[in-house]
């Protein structure tokens, strides 16, 4: 895909190639930060946050490249 910063303002793909990046970053903060932290529960949160930003991330993912769900 082009860069999405190439695309007009208004066009979709530039916000969901924008979003799916923001979605792929905190995916890798959640993972980063289970490490760093010693109580169950908010190890608990954060894997849950990296499960569902990856599942949304996937989403975005099949949004641009126009997979058939999105057809």
């Amino acid at each position: 895909m082009a860069d999405p910063m190439q695309l007009a303002e208004n066009d979709p793909h530039r916000h969901v190639a924008r979003l799916h990046g923001m979605l792929t970053d905190i995916v890798g903060y959640a993972r980063k930060d289970i490490g760093e932290i010693a109580e169950p529960k908010a190890q608990a949160l954060f894997e849950t946050t990296a499960e569902v930003c990856t599942g949304l991330a996937t989403a975005y993912e099949h949004y641009e490249l126009r997979k058939p769900a999105w057809r």
